[in-house]
């Protein structure tokens, strides 16, 4: 007979053979639970949150208002930019308080910065109780809510070049402020260190943006087309009819990049994080009602204070001696994401650029290839006659970041000399526009008078 001894050997052999197999698997189980409809967005925001202090709250003797009050404390404190919650009560007393426009237009703006970033906590937080793919599309379909909304305020009221110049605005952000920003920095951050990427990503991403920047440019074609009598058309309103077809195929291609991102190749999409980049656990803090609760209240006060953005801002160019298309294609982008483009800096600096260009790439497609069309089939319901012709000046700006941006991402590799490329180019984009002036017709710019010969002479 075998003696106890050997026996108790061979069950610890066969236990610690068992333990080897399950590790693996728990691992990948682990993961997969911390990746629950996480995207690079949500890996952006999260370098923004801190832990909440809950001594104070356990202490209170009630079980519902402890409840209450570590789920408001962990909504409001959870975020390093809890300070800037102010902004969003000065808002709302501006507004009813008649403080002038201008200081509406500026608190509205300042408050949009923390509600973008808890927007994304809130998303994140039903993930964990939805599953990959349906998180995945709560992502997709939060990830840039400030702009949709505002987007609808300013079709409601008719402002169509608000709309066209915020969504232009948000993507050349992305891809020029945020990408140059990220990798100017990262790249002076880690001198002397390789910095690669994966370039599967960008070059998904890169192929989509070209798509938009294309359906975009047909309208714009077709009308110089026509005007120069090139070409006829059957009535007046087939640049309509075709943008409105170009944004159901844009809508229909972005279903199938999710699909692509979030079913098929999802490990393309997947963003390699260590333990110590996430303060936030591997489980939700916040219950699923409450977490649906909180994400009703902050898309209610985000629609509020982009209300406030969309009607003062002809009193803000006004008071500031600036267009409103500077405004739109350059504050309001820079200020409403702000939240955001802080955390892919931040991974920048950790040399972590495939969260950074998640980040970056993957908002700009998200507006190219979804907001924008989806704004256009919005209008044409309420029965606001936008189209996808964002004029030569926009659409040629928009084209050459695309141009620009993909071929800085082509080696796979990084330096901040191609972040600051893309800064510098950013610049001429804005300052191109800051020199420019709207006239009253739909594609037409005037100079300053500094710049006319007459003023000249």
């Amino acid at each position: 007979a075998e003696s106890l001894p050997a026996r108790r050997k061979e069950g610890r052999k066969m236990d610690s053979s068992a333990v080897a197999v399950a590790a693996p698997l728990l691992e990948a189980g682990g993961k997969e639970m911390r990746h629950l409809g996480r995207t690079a967005h949500n890996m952006s925001s999260s370098s923004l949150r801190k832990k909440s202090d809950t001594s104070l709250v356990r202490k209170v003797p009630c079980a519902a208002l402890r409840g209450f009050l570590s789920t408001l404390q962990e909504v409001l404190f959870g975020t390093k930019l809890f300070v800037l919650f102010p902004a969003v009560l000065l808002a709302v007393v501006a507004r009813y308080m008649r403080f002038g426009q201008v200081w509406l237009f500026v608190l509205s703006l300042i408050g949009l910065i923390p509600l973008a970033e808890r927007l994304s906590f809130l998303t994140e937080q039903i993930a964990f109780y939805t599953g990959p793919t349906v998180g995945g599309l709560l992502n997709a379909t939060f990830g840039n809510v400030t702009e949709v909304i505002i987007a609808l305020f300013a079709l409601r009221e008719g402002k169509i070049t608000v709309v066209k110049c915020s969504l232009l605005g948000s993507i050349l952000s992305n891809l020029l402020l945020v990408l140059g920003t990220s990798l100017f920095f990262g790249g002076l951050a880690n001198l002397g260190v390789e910095q690669p990427y994966d370039r599967k990503q960008a070059d998904v991403s890169t192929g989509l943006l070209i798509l938009g920047v294309l359906c975009q440019s047909m309208p714009l074609m077709l009308r110089y087309a026509v005007s120069a009598g090139e070409h006829a058309v059957n009535s007046d309103d087939s640049g309509l009819v075709l943008s409105r077809a170009c944004s159901v195929l844009m809508i229909l291609a972005y279903g199938a990049y999710l699909y692509f991102q979030l079913k098929t190749h999802r490990q393309l999409f997947e963003p390699q994080e260590d333990g110590d980049d996430l303060v936030s656990e591997d489980e939700a803090v916040l219950g699923f009602t409450s977490a649906m609760v909180w994400l009703a209240v902050m898309t209610v006060i985000t629609a509020l204070l982009s209300e406030y953005v969309v009607s003062t801002i002809e009193a803000a160019s006004e008071s500031w001696e600036l267009s409103v298309s500077f405004i739109s294609i350059i504050l309001i982008p820079i200020v409403g994401n702000a939240a955001e483009h802080a955390g892919a800096i931040i991974f920048a600096f950790k040399n972590k650029l495939d969260i950074t260009l998640g980040v970056s790439l993957g908002s700009a497609t998200q507006i190219s290839m979804f907001v924008v069309p989806l704004s256009v089939l919005v209008a044409w319901v309420m029965g606001v006659p936008m189209d996808l012709d964002f004029n030569l000046l926009e659409t040629g700006s928009l084209f050459l970041a695309i141009l620009v941006t993909s071929f800085t991402l082509q080696d796979g590799s990084s330096h901040y000399l191609k972040g600051l490329l893309l800064l510098l180019c950013y610049a001429v984009i804005g300052v191109c526009f800051f020199v420019l002036r709207r006239r009253s017709g739909r594609d037409s710019y005037s100079l300053p008078p500094i710049f006319c010969s007459n003023h000249l002479q």
